[in-house]
């Protein structure tokens, strides 16, 4: 018994004597089935789990700041990893870990050693997502499979005033995936700004935490504003109905960004 709680006591020891890592991740969600790994399909945290394993010698677990859905993007993604030895030359080891990964449209962007208590999920403070819409007739070429688009001349005026009705905290249920396994439905946005040049219309979130597909959704409704196909009393009673099936149709994940997370 005594053996065995020294043995304990010494992995316990070797745990936190592990160095730890934080990675900031660049990539394109177009040919993903989104960053969480799943039995079938490709997963970027997968892919990066297995390339980091190879580059390192020795399995490799990531943990990543959100689950993004398939064919979203990230233009600065959170994750960390254990790893026995201290990576002392992290040029290196970007340069190596980025040619494995050339030829699928994810870049590690940066590598920085953090302490135990450092989580990329539970120690975020704020997750900013953004957005893009492109509004006009004509399909986009250099933003195929990077946006939303929209062909129906959308009203911004409106959409700025759907967007500060979301600002708080609020019950954000008729938002929320119906295999959403999150505690609680309420959730406090601290922005929700909309920003538009030429014909290219941005929407920012900011915000701890969100729901499964709460931005998704939200952007849907206010595209129904800006359509108006509701007005902005419909769009409020919608919103506090608390109701999913009165949601309007989620924005394709297309057009969604993890921009940053903040610590």
């Amino acid at each position: 018994m005594g053996n065995l709680c020294l043995d304990q006591v010494l992995e316990k020891v070797h745990y936190y004597l592990m160095p730890r890592y934080q990675i900031l991740v660049e990539y394109s969600g177009s040919n993903f089935r989104g960053w969480q790994v799943q039995k079938k399909g490709k997963t970027v945290q997968g892919l990066i789990q297995e390339k980091i394993s190879k580059l390192l010698k020795e399995k490799i677990i990531i943990y990543g700041a959100g689950r993004l859905d398939s064919g979203v993007h990230a233009k600065e993604q959170s994750a960390h990893f254990d790893y026995n030895i201290e990576i002392k030359k992290k040029d290196r080891f970007l340069k190596s870990i980025n040619h494995f990964l050339r030829n699928e449209n994810i870049t590690i962007l940066n590598l920085k050693k953090r302490d135990k208590n450092f989580h990329a999920r539970f120690s975020a403070k704020m997750r900013i997502y953004n957005y893009i819409i492109i509004n006009r007739l004509g399909q986009p070429t250099l933003e195929k499979n990077r946006c939303w688009h929209i062909m129906k001349k959308l009203d911004l005026d409106i959409m700025k005033k759907g967007a500060k009705k979301f600002i708080g905290t609020k019950d954000f249920s008729t938002f929320r995936a119906s295999s959403c396994r999150a505690k609680s439905p309420i959730k406090t946005m601290k922005l929700v700004k909309i920003k538009s040049s030429k014909n290219k219309i941005e929407i920012e979130f900011r915000s701890q935490s969100f729901l499964q597909k709460q931005v998704r959704s939200m952007v849907g409704c206010l595209k129904y504003l800006g359509e108006k196909k509701w007005s902005l009393s419909k769009f409020e009673n919608v919103m506090k109905s608390k109701k999913r099936s009165l949601c309007a149709p989620p924005a394709p994940p297309e057009g969604l960004y993890l921009l940053r997370v903040i610590y």
